[in-house]
């Protein structure tokens, strides 16, 4: 069985193109451990993990060319096992059977609330609430200059902003985010960057604006789980997409329709509106 085992490695490996190999620290405690670390983060002729359940190190070797070392972290962290880039959602931790429920390591998060709890300067608290907001907000505030520019049907100016979102997307880094923010992060970043890409690679209204339509959908889920400084309208136009509709978010109350531009510029409504209490 071991020698079964091991040509299987081999082969896995022998198939692998572009190798590079890393030993990553992930948490975990036991054979099934094992088999669920190694099945989440395993792609067949791309990445082969072999966790070690004594030592709790992974080595991990990919092709460099096709993925990445993040992606296959966070992969492994959606299961459920915290590792050395990334903290596992809460309620896939939860959801671990009570062998495999590791010790975790406290929370940041926790600490940093704890410590705004107990500071008494009302100015001191606002601080703190706005490094809680600044790690995602250049994400928001490039997805407002897109639209911007859709409402104007300016196809430059929207694959300009694009490509910003895009470096934005790429530059984040996952923990400074609040849990929350870090669960949903995990879920829509990879298609916000594939929106976000399609849309910097055309300069054609058209095409951005069907892209635009996913990465709001995205976006607005995003936007739930973080603190607003100002309240965010999520609007609607009842046309859009062949009389099914389509949203958007908007900084401002009025509406301003980047789906039609000059053409319906006032077509929709708020149907929702974020971060006001």
């Amino acid at each position: 069985m071991v020698i079964t085992v091991l040509l299987s490695s081999t082969i896995s490996f022998a198939q692998i193109k572009n190798t590079t190999t890393a030993s990553v620290k992930i948490n975990g405690n036991c054979e099934m451990c094992k088999a669920a670390i190694e099945k989440a983060g395993n792609v067949k002729k791309l990445v082969v993990i072999n966790w070690n359940e004594n030592t709790k190190f992974a080595s991990i070797t990919y092709d460099s060319k096709q993925s990445n070392l993040e992606e296959i972290l966070k992969r492994v962290a959606l299961a459920g096992y915290d590792n050395e880039q990334f903290r596992a959602p809460d309620d896939a931790y939860a959801k671990l059977p009570e062998c495999c429920q590791y010790e975790r390591v406290q929370k940041t998060i926790a600490k940093a609330e704890l410590k705004t709890q107990l500071q008494d300067h009302s100015s001191h608290k606002a601080t703190a609430e706005k490094q809680e907001n600044s790690p995602l907000k250049a994400v928001f505030e490039s997805y407002f200059a897109m639209k911007d520019a859709l409402v104007k049907s300016d196809g430059t100016t929207t694959s300009v902003t694009a490509k910003s979102l895009l470096n934005i997307i790429a530059s984040i880094k996952m923990q400074t985010l609040t849990t929350n923010e870090h669960t949903t992060w995990m879920k829509v970043a990879k298609d916000l960057s594939f929106d976000a890409e399609h849309i910097s690679d055309t300069k054609d209204p058209g095409h951005q604006r069907d892209h635009f339509m996913s990465l709001s959908k995205n976006m607005y889920e995003l936007i739930k789980v973080s603190k607003q400084e100002t309240p965010v309208y999520y609007q609607h136009c009842p046309m859009y997409n062949d009389g099914k509709g389509a949203n958007w978010l908007s900084k401002e109350n009025a509406v301003k329709n980047p789906y039609y531009g000059s053409k319906m510029l006032t077509c929709g409504s708020v149907v929702e509106t974020i971060g006001h209490k």
